[in-house]
């Protein structure tokens, strides 16, 4: 049996991290993305820059090969008199390799992310889903609501 764990990204693993989010953008049918390599060099920049407010998570085969990943995005929110320290997350880029996929790795890590909102006292968990993984959210408890609205902004 494969030795599986989810924990937390380190440095040395953001390179490997890249090259999911690449795979995910090129299974998604994204065209015209320019040179891989230069995306990682540029997406490990942007990681070690953004330490304080996106979190990564990953799924890690025998301690050494990334096949899975998930961003917690942690947004402060205005604070008010009863809580003057708030904050709520934004669960982004959940993403397992095709080939490790169907066995409960993505279920793991989703609830891995959560148990990591938990930990520092997130408000709420929202995400932004594919038709296919909305079951696999809902059964970790996330629900529609007829309170979170969305507006598209051109250029972002």
């Amino acid at each position: 049996m494969e030795n599986i764990s989810i924990r937390p990204a380190r440095p040395r693993e953001q390179a490997a991290v890249a090259g999911l989010r690449w795979d995910w953008l090129v299974e998604n049918g994204d065209e015209g993305l320019g040179e891989r390599e230069e995306f990682v060099r540029q997406f490990v920049g942007w990681a070690r820059e953004n330490t304080a407010s996106h979190r990564c998570m990953v799924v890690v085969r025998d301690d050494t090969v990334v096949i899975g990943m998930a961003w917690l995005a942690v947004v402060q929110r205005v604070p008010t008199p009863r809580a003057p320290r708030r904050a709520s997350g934004d669960l982004q880029c959940v993403y397992v390799l095709p080939e490790a996929r169907d066995g409960g790795l993505g279920g793991r890590l989703i609830q891995a992310v959560l148990d990591r909102a938990q930990e520092l006292g997130l408000e709420r968990v929202t995400v932004h889903s594919t038709p296919r993984a909305i079951p696999a959210y809902a059964r970790r408890g996330f629900q529609e609501s007829p309170r979170l609205l969305q507006a598209r902004v051109e250029g972002g």
